[in-house]
């Protein structure tokens, strides 16, 4: 018994570790991104329609591709925080819209895409790393911009912050 309570001691000791580490991370990947207000009214998506930007409501833009493997663990928690807030995420070199709306279909997911076949966005932005995830108040000024994996509580919490 005291040996399984030491393992558990080892192990939760290493996860808070590695959750500090991770946040230090992210917060230093974090600080070269472009943290303006944003300006953008409008975007397309890859079924040409027009998404436009709500008035007063916080927005949260994901970036993310298709082969990468830490986007593919956080894509569920987009999906589920697209139903209740305004969410865009933009593919960064994942091929073509067929190839994209491929991967959508075939894991279910069914929020707004841009392809950014060209890194014109993730230039802008100023993406160094996948996924990385910005949200917007209803002022349109950055609260929360982070690189790596987010929980869909940490999600939620951030969009609920945003919006008062």
């Amino acid at each position: 018994m005291n040996r399984v309570k030491h393992y558990l001691k080892e192990i939760a000791i290493f996860i808070v570790v590695m959750t500090i580490f991770a946040n230090i991370i992210s917060i230093y990947k974090s600080s070269d991104l472009n943290s303006e207000a944003l300006t953008l009214n409008s975007l397309t998506l890859m079924d040409n329609k027009l998404y436009i930007f709500e008035d007063d409501k916080p927005v949260l833009i994901h970036f993310w591709a298709t082969w990468c493997p830490t986007c593919k663990l956080e894509a569920s928690n987009i999906e589920m925080i697209s139903k209740d807030y305004n969410v865009i995420t933009i593919a960064v070199n994942s091929g073509s819209d067929t190839q994209i709306k491929g991967y959508l279909d075939k894991n279910d997911f069914t929020f707004n895409v841009v392809n950014d076949q060209e890194s014109i966005y993730a230039s802008e932005f100023k993406i160094a790393a996948y996924p990385t995830t910005f949200i917007y108040d209803k002022n349109r000024d950055l609260v929360f911009s982070e690189v790596g994996y987010t929980s869909t509580v940490g999600l939620y919490f951030r969009m609920w912050w945003a919006g008062i």
